[in-house]
């Protein structure tokens, strides 16, 4: 027979792999949609009450890249943002967007408080499939999804790859 304790830190080790293998998927999965939110310069959060964690240093932006014969169009879930709180620049072959999202609502019933938002300064960089013309771009916000129509430097169809399976 084994040392029961033995046995409950081989259980406690499985679950600690377990958790560190299941957080290192998401990380692989959402690694582009991950974003870091800093306290930032107009940050508008309101003060912590004693013993309140601190709030969610990431939130996830998720974003489409799609290409047609003659533009790259990027859309960006910006919830709760509005044209005022993004700046957006064309850097390179990336998309560069980044701004501050301002606290909005608090909820406290009792002894809860109920935050559903991330908050503070983000910048997230796109990449870009093909060159563009940045100063032909377009941008607009409305309900919470950011789409920035950037026109292609040389247009012609999206480029395809054609991969074989070894």
């Amino acid at each position: 027979m084994s040392n029961p304790i033995d046995a409950l830190k081989r259980t406690f080790a499985d679950a600690r792999e377990s958790v560190e293998s299941g957080w290192q998927r998401v990380r692989a999965q959402a690694a582009d949609a991950l974003t870091r939110f800093r306290g930032g310069a107009r940050q508008t959060q309101p003060a912590r009450a004693e013993g309140e964690p601190p709030p969610p240093g990431w939130g996830l932006l998720a974003s489409d890249v799609i290409e047609d014969d003659r533009r790259v169009v990027v859309r960006v879930e910006v919830p709760g943002m509005s044209r005022s709180d993004l700046d957006l620049q064309v850097v390179g072959d990336a998309l560069v967007v980044s701004g501050e999202k301002r606290y909005e609502s608090d909820d406290i019933r009792g002894q809860w408080r109920v935050r559903q938002c991330a908050y503070g300064a983000f910048r997230r960089v796109i990449p870009l499939p093909v060159p563009v013309r940045a100063d032909e771009a377009k941008a607009t916000c409305r309900d919470g999804v950011l789409r920035v129509e950037l026109p292609k430097r040389d247009p012609g169809a999206p480029r395809a790859f054609r991969l074989q399976v070894k």
